[in-house]
């Protein structure tokens, strides 16, 4: 069991006053700098991205616009307008311009659409992210569904459908992986619930993490955006932080019906999005780039996939099935999940989530996001070395072995 330091118990008193200015989220990198500086933050595993794809895009960043000076250009003139953008991902994601609605980042997609389509009822899963309910108005009666801890946080299908047809939502969401224990939900069973769910008006389905996930070979995910053309009801919404490693430019779309594209660039969204994130929508749709992503996006799942592996034999934690970019791992020692989360990040500078306040999860949780394989065993020996256990963790034998 974890003991805090009294140093330490002062830090998570200046951390708990930043969080509660930050209301359901973490409080960023920059402001843990900013408000104590003290603090180094050598591996950020709380904030869910790929730092591989982040190097690709920075590659592609100084060739193209640092070292030709076209930077400027971007800073300096204002960005296309929304469906001027979206034209430039018809290609590429196979769907009609006018059914692609971007966004300055999915949150802002996600109040979007919970603000303009939400009228009665909305129903979400739990745990899950948190804006779904937050952003819901006042009016508008929040549901929740709670996932079961004792199936892994698996979706049960026939309850969950049982459960909408009883209270008539007239939104549900799904988070297929879902944030915060990366449960997964097939692509059979997501064509089965939207055949079923056909009177349901809105049923989002949020694909920010579809790129970590896979069915039969590691190498392959399926995304619900095949499924589009059938469904009008279908609301498909997907963040590029997580897997292309770009929360700082905030980008983000959605696939939704025509008519709801219209609505929204009329009131208020025509010109949303900045000229960086326009660069990052048109490099997004290169042949170019997209091959070269490919390639670290599966690095990147293969080693995570092995980093879980790892994480679920120490002991004193459980580690849930993920086919996210994260772990969601639940102190079974008795520790608190708000003193692991201090001593990884004073004693080793590695900032974690605690998840004390996901409504849904009982018991002790901390998400832990994996990194590089170098970050991803500085994780794990930092675990042990919380609670005193050997650092025998090898990367590359247990790459090799995996």
């Amino acid at each position: 069991m974890l003991i805090l330091t009294e140093q330490e118990k002062a830090i998570a008193a200046s951390i708990a006053e930043m969080k509660s200015k930050a209301g359901s989220h973490s409080p960023s990198v920059f402001t843990l700098f900013e408000n104590l500086p003290e603090l180094r933050v050598k591996i950020d595993a709380c904030y869910l991205s790929n730092p591989y794809a982040t190097e690709l895009f920075l590659n592609f960043l100084r060739r193209e616009l640092i070292d030709t000076g076209r930077l400027r250009d971007f800073l300096e003139f204002y960005p296309s307008q929304n469906q001027v953008i979206a034209s430039a991902l018809e290609e590429h994601l196979d769907v009609p311009t006018g059914k692609i609605f971007v966004g300055n980042g999915a949150a802002e997609i996600i109040q979007a659409v919970i603000h303009n389509f939400t009228t009665k009822k909305i129903l979400v899963n739990i745990p899950t992210f948190s804006s779904y309910y937050e952003f819901a108005k006042d009016d508008v009666q929040v549901l929740y569904f709670k996932l079961d801890k004792d199936n892994n946080f698996r979706l049960d299908i026939d309850s969950y459908l049982q459960t909408i047809k009883r209270e008539k939502p007239d939104t549900v969401v799904l988070i297929n992986p879902n944030n915060p224990d990366g449960g997964y939900i097939g692509f059979a069973e997501i064509q089965h619930l939207l055949e079923e769910l056909r009177e349901v008006d809105n049923i989002i389905i949020d694909e920010s993490f579809i790129h970590f996930s896979f069915e039969e070979r590691v190498n392959k995910f399926r995304s619900a955006l095949e499924l589009s053309r059938h469904f009008n009801n279908l609301i498909i919404i997907k963040s590029m932080s997580k897997d292309f490693g770009i929360a700082g430019i905030r980008a983000g779309y959605a696939v939704m019906s025509e008519a709801k594209v219209n609505y929204l660039l009329k009131n208020g969204y025509l010109w949303n999005v900045s000229g960086l994130a326009q660069y990052f929508f048109n490099l997004y749709a290169r042949e170019e780039f997209s091959r070269e992503y490919e390639k670290v996006r599966v690095q990147y799942v293969q080693e995570a996939q092995t980093f879980f592996k790892n994480l679920s034999k120490i002991p004193s934690i459980k580690v849930y099935p993920s086919m996210a970019n994260f772990a969601l791992v639940e102190l079974i020692d008795g520790s608190r999940a708000a003193d692991f989360f201090i001593k990884m990040l004073v004693q080793h500078h590695i900032y974690t989530r605690s998840c004390s306040d996901k409504i849904g999860l009982d018991g002790q949780f901390v998400r832990i996001a994996a990194r590089t394989k170098g970050e991803n065993q500085a994780i794990i020996n930092a675990i042990n070395s919380i609670y005193s256990l050997p650092l025998e963790y090898d990367y590359e034998v247990a790459m090799q072995a995996a």
